[in-house]
């Protein structure tokens, strides 16, 4: 099974419109969100299905028996995230500064503090039909590049005879892109042509190289900025990458979305050119 990723650098650009744009062309049998901090590709999948749901384990996190706590208050001077607070007399772990790294459990004496796994967030399947890997980080956790592996994981597992495989990625360079980009076989960028856009093309493109995933760009909203829009063109000429098209900015997308409606769902300008950028796509990843 081919796995596309689609990614853009940033957040705005229309990476999602876009993948949802694909999934629906493809028809695709397998696709997943791996924007774990914020999944929104559900909103247009409309899915009906009840899902699957299980608790996703991070970071262990640190945890204080108050009544063998003897309040000599070793754990909060060596804890090197200040995450050990005393309230009302009584020692207790701030969550969200825990980093689970056990030194408060090294050193007290009375055996009073365990490290215990910790519920980080949820993973989301539906296997009716087409398989729809997704996930939902909670607040203030860790380890969001993990999950986004997870995600991928529950993905493949669960798929049969699937060709294609379309992943919406995440915003940025971070930890959960690299962990979306690993094992792929081709990345999609969708940028900008705003200064911005181009310099979060750019950083995706030499991270998809050094993790040597093949790489192709497409540009959104390029008649904002045809001089930018020109210039990505030649980056992409300098570095010899392909060029799969660009998508004029739309007011119908706007209402599209707003309905749960994917831009290949309704007529508009948008939707008939993220056509042409799919079939550019799909020559190359087919080729």
């Amino acid at each position: 099974m081919k796995q596309l990723l689609i990614l853009s650098g940033k957040g705005g650009t229309g990476k999602t419109t876009v993948a949802s744009a694909f999934i629906k062309l493809a028809n695709a049998k397998a696709f997943a969100d791996c924007d774990v901090d914020a999944p929104n590709l559900h909103l247009l999948m409309n899915q009906i299905s009840q899902p699957i749901i299980s608790d996703y384990y991070g970071m262990d996190k640190a945890f204080i028996d108050t009544v063998k706590c003897k309040s000599c208050g070793m754990c909060k001077e060596n804890c090197g995230f200040d995450a050990i607070k005393l309230v009302n007399e009584e020692f207790k772990v701030d969550y969200f500064s825990c980093e689970g790294c056990g030194v408060c459990e090294e050193i007290c004496s009375f055996d009073a503090i365990t490290l215990r796994p910790d519920v980080a967030g949820k993973l989301t399947l539906y296997t009716k039909d087409k398989i729809f890997s997704t996930a939902q980080l909670k607040m203030g956790s860790g380890t969001s590049g993990k999950l986004v592996s997870e995600v991928k994981k529950q993905m493949k597992e669960s798929v049969e005879n699937a060709d294609l495989a379309i992943i919406d990625g995440s915003p940025g360079i971070g930890c959960p892109v690299i962990a979306s980009l690993s094992g792929v076989d081709s990345v999609l960028i969708v940028t900008e042509p705003s200064l911005s856009g181009i310099n979060d093309m750019l950083r995706i493109i030499r991270t998809a190289k050094k993790l040597n995933v093949r790489t192709f760009v497409c540009v959104n909203k390029y008649d904002t900025n045809v001089e930018n829009t020109n210039k990505i063109k030649s980056i992409c000429e300098e570095l010899n990458l392909p060029f799969v098209g660009e998508i004029p900015y739309d007011k119908e997308v706007i209402k599209a979305i707003n309905n749960g409606h994917s831009i290949v769902d309704v007529e508009c300008k948008a939707g008939n050119a993220v056509k042409d950028v799919f079939k550019n796509t799909m020559k190359i990843i087919n080729r």
